[in-house]
């Protein structure tokens, strides 16, 4: 009896540990597998455009997974600050041709302005029939407080180095050589934007001249312009990206799941529906933005 004791004791090891083995390798292999399978990664730009830190890393970690043969950019953005449109659109750029990697934009209910921007810098747009997109323009918004603060005996002292240190000052009265100055800067930003335009879509810059007036198109109109290339959801255009990207099949969807931000919340929740109302701005940015 005490012989045979261990052999049972053995035996009922061996069979615990394949089992568990067994059932680790169920859970196990299948993601394996699923890790190594080409996929399309979605990237979103959601609200306006204030930062491009998160989705620059973004488009650079999937840039670099051997894995991702496509990337969709999920556009919903009326714009924004113009140096962040403009450093997500490099960044769109250098994953096509330094990556060698497909990437369709995907527009929602809005894709204005620096939304726009960051679109033309990818290798095919979609748009819904009815999303708001175009827009190519530049605004700077700033207040003046100067006969309020006269109503109440307040007034605003000044030392500064040269003549234009302050302009755009909510203190004083703009000035038309201030007028004249700062209306340059935008014309240049503008034909920065117009340059991008006429670049992403293979179009003559008098062609884009002619709607970079600030208006915006619904998506239809768009495509009849040759803003878009084609109609389509998002769906449509991952399918497509899958297919640009050489992945036969419906392809493996990712995307990076994002800590909750109440600060993020706020810009795309409340910002992004009241954008018509434009607080004061003491930094008076150039935007890329379509305030509707």
């Amino acid at each position: 009896m005490q012989t045979g004791y261990p052999n049972w004791k053995r035996v009922l090891w061996i069979l615990v540990g394949g089992l568990t083995l067994f059932i680790i390798g169920k859970s196990v292999v299948p993601e394996l597998l699923l890790a190594s399978q080409e996929k399309v990664a979605i990237v979103r730009v959601e609200g306006p455009i204030l930062d491009s830190h998160g989705t620059v890393e973004e488009l650079r970690t999937f840039a670099e997974d051997p894995t991702v043969r496509a990337i969709v950019m999920r556009i919903d953005s009326p714009g924004g600050g113009v140096a962040p449109s403009q450093e997500i659109y490099n960044a769109v750029r250098r994953v096509r041709k330094e990556n060698n990697k497909t990437v369709v934009a995907s527009m929602g209910t809005v894709a204005a302005s620096g939304g726009y921007y960051i679109a033309v810098a990818t290798d095919r747009i979609l748009a819904n029939p009815g999303t708001l997109t175009g827009s190519i323009g530049v605004i700077m918004q700033m207040a003046n407080f100067q006969e309020l603060l006269e109503k109440v005996g307040v007034k605003n002292i000044v030392v500064k180095t040269g003549k234009f240190k302050d302009i755009g000052s909510p203190f004083r009265p703009m000035q038309e050589e201030d007028r004249r100055l700062l209306q340059s800067v935008m014309d240049d930003v503008h034909r920065q934007f117009i340059d991008a335009v006429a670049d992403g879509r293979s179009l003559d810059s008098a062609e884009v001249e002619q709607l970079a007036d600030g208006r915006v198109f619904t998506g239809k109109q768009a495509k009849s312009i040759l803003l878009v290339d084609d109609i389509g959801d998002l769906q449509d255009a991952i399918r497509l990206a899958g297919e640009l990207g050489g992945i036969k099949g419906d392809p493996r969807i990712i995307e990076t799941s994002k800590p909750f931000s109440f600060r993020d919340f706020l810009e795309t929740k409340f910002l992004g529906e009241v954008r018509s109302f434009s607080l004061p701005n003491f930094r008076t940015p150039l935007m890329y933005m379509w305030i509707g």
